[in-house]
């Protein structure tokens, strides 16, 4: 049981760290492409690029935390 819950802890960190990466490169290309222009009704699309590089900034660094935690955690002692 252990095993399987590090393993679901690891994929979920794994994801999130992906995840973050997209979208600060995302964020990066609206920011650079998209000044001035519409982004499907949401607003200026260099604003929306900030927001996504600040959200993927953190969802990365959320993403190694979250491995360095379950990497170090000693779940076989219990």
């Amino acid at each position: 049981m252990a095993r399987k819950s590090s393993m679901m802890g690891a994929v979920f960190a794994l994801s999130v760290f992906i995840l973050g990466g997209v979208f600060t490169f995302s964020g990066l290309g609206l920011i650079a492409f998209m000044k001035g222009r519409d982004l499907f009704g949401l607003g200026e699309g260099r604003s929306f690029g900030i927001l996504l590089v600040c959200v993927g900034l953190i969802a990365s660094i959320l993403g190694v935390f979250v491995m360095r935690l379950i990497r170090n955690r000693d779940w076989h002692a219990r």
